[in-house]
């Protein structure tokens, strides 16, 4: 007679993919993946969004508890389904919203294997062929960056923030040895520029550095760190005898894709350590986490244009690869996938030049006397996590052999065509003036003005001139309400779905300028989907003459 436990247990197994084979469950498996995506297929329409839009009950979500008894399957899997109602779809061509891109199908099975199987990145012993995958990736994105395969070491990490928090802590241990030892005892400074990621500010903080030893250095008008600021501020410090742990150089920032000059930050930074005889080397880290994608680019023959892309696309390629061609000069790289990678997230990948580096921070086996008991690879010796999901480098490697350079470059060059398809037709308005016309990626920051405004002089006036300071924050809740109605419109299933930013970057006088945003990804935008961003605008402002809006 079995208890009831052992019921409940045999009642269970059925809800797992069986350890042999069993044609009869693994159909049920099969069957029961299919029937999810049917369900999730039906939530489909012409509309950006998944179903209807759906406002999320958190109060609701707080009340619920763990039931006595197993559910089942088949109700649990549509309840799944459920809370994707009402999410956006990035595929679609309308949804133009941050750096956020659809993934393949490739890259989806990618991270779906590891999820049955469970292989952890720990070590070969958890992961077997699986630690091939994450090799073999950061082996591909090396030879792409220009660093040495046989001496770079990567490692698949929590995000973006995760890359730069890599990056710093390398550095820190350069710049006061042993501190992963006895602690921090001497403060260290990081530097950036200040329209890097907020990540910086937050691995500062997180590693007990403390914000206020994250150093900011001012942008040209293109939001690009200024080299020779960069070198004076770094003088400063190394004079007043602190220390400097990092240089981040960002390769794309979020908002509007500026780009760093890693190279001349590469020259300060020798030059710093020769003028004061450092007895360590400041790391030099690349956030990369968007940018590093133009990589393909290093030896694409523009003059040629063998993919024939349009000119404009041509010269706002150009432009990105002659900066990102210097990315094998930092120490380390921070790498998205899941961003100009087309995966799912999390696919991370902090790439090191120097595989020795890694020393500084490693643990010895005898702390882990559980684990690496056979085989070579244990990367579990000097990464944060113990626990790291096999899902972003089989993902990333799944990406990496789909497109080859040549996909990749077309994939590239079409988001961007459409960028500069939409700036073109924002350039031609007299109500529209785009900000970040000096960048060149996938991304159109733009502001929308009031009938009768001057967009060729009042644009320029309201980030230099403080007199026009008003003027500058009234036009901020003009462009902020267009976001609201065009946001609303978007919920219901119309219209685009395209992003917000409160501070693009501060006027001369220290205002934010608000700034709306689209971010174009989908592979399957077309010159439409432009005129789709013109149609919303153009709603918005009429609905807004209509509510006799007032300057």
């Amino acid at each position: 007679m079995t208890s009831p436990y052992q019921r409940l247990v045999h009642e269970l197994r059925q809800s797992f993919p069986q350890p042999v084979s069993d044609r009869v469950h693994d159909a049920y498996f099969a069957f029961s993946v299919l029937r999810t995506l049917d369900a999730v297929d039906a939530l489909k329409s012409k509309t950006p969004l998944l179903g209807t839009p759906v406002e999320p009950d958190f109060e609701g979500a707080r009340a619920l508890r763990m039931a006595e008894n197993p559910g089942q399957l088949e109700e649990i899997t549509q309840r799944l389904v459920q809370h994707l109602s009402g999410m956006f779809i990035w595929g679609h061509p309308r949804a133009q919203i941050n750096v956020i891109s659809p993934p393949t199908i490739p890259s989806i099975i990618g991270g779906l294997l590891p999820s049955i199987y469970n292989p952890n990145l720990v070590s070969e012993e958890s992961s077997r062929q699986v630690a091939l995958a994450e090799v073999e990736a950061s082996a591909i994105t090396a030879g792409l960056v220009g660093y040495d395969p046989r001496n770079a070491v990567g490692i698949f990490t929590f995000g973006g923030t995760g890359t730069t928090l890599y990056g710093v802590r390398l550095g820190v241990e350069k710049a006061a040895p042993g501190t992963i030892s006895h602690g921090l005892r001497e403060p260290v400074a990081i530097v950036c520029s200040e329209r890097a990621h907020y990540a910086a500010k937050t691995v500062c903080g997180w590693l007990g550095l403390g914000y206020d030893n994250l150093v900011l250095v001012p942008t040209d008008a293109d939001n690009q760190i200024r080299p020779c600021l960069t070198e004076t501020i770094c003088r400063d410090l190394l004079k007043q005898g602190r220390k400097i742990g990092a240089i981040i150089a960002t390769m794309g920032t979020t908002d509007a894709f500026g780009v760093d000059d890693l190279e001349a930050l590469h020259a300060v930074r020798d030059r710093l350590v020769t003028e004061f005889n450092l007895d360590y080397i400041p790391h030099l880290h690349a956030d990369a986490v968007i940018g590093w994608a133009w990589s393909v680019f290093d030896d694409y023959d523009f003059e040629s244009n063998p993919l024939g892309f349009r000119r404009r696309t041509v010269r706002a390629l150009a432009v990105v690869r002659n900066r990102m061609r210097y990315l094998g000069l930092a120490d380390s790289i921070g790498v998205d996938f899941h961003k100009t990678g087309f995966t799912p997230y999390i696919s991370s990948l902090f790439l090191l030049r120097d595989s020795s580096d890694l020393k500084l921070i490693a643990r010895t086996k005898d702390a882990m006397p559980y684990l690496f008991q056979s085989g070579e690879y244990h990367p579990g010796q000097y990464t944060l996590e113990t626990s790291r999901s096999a899902s972003g480098a089989m993902a990333a490697l799944a990406n990496l052999l789909l497109f080859g350079k040549n996909g990749l470059r077309a994939l590239l060059g079409h988001v961007v065509s459409m960028a500069e398809a939409l700036r073109e037709q924002l350039e031609s308005h007299e109500a529209t003036h785009v900000l970040n016309a000096g960048n060149h990626g996938p991304v159109t920051l733009f502001r929308v003005y009031p009938p009768g405004t001057d967009t060729f002089k009042i644009p320029e006036l309201e980030r230099t001139d403080a007199s026009y300071r008003d003027l500058l924050l009234r036009h901020n809740q003009y462009n902020r309400r267009i976001f609201e109605i065009i946001q609303a419109e978007a919920l219901q299933g119309r219209g685009v779905v395209i992003s917000l930013t409160d501070c693009y970057r501060e006027t001369d006088y220290g205002e934010p300028t608000v700034a709306l945003k689209s971010y174009i990804l989908s592979p399957f935008a077309e010159e439409e989907a432009v005129q789709f961003v013109l149609e919303s605008i153009w709603r918005a402002r009429a609905q807004l003459a209509e509510e006799d809006w007032k300057l």
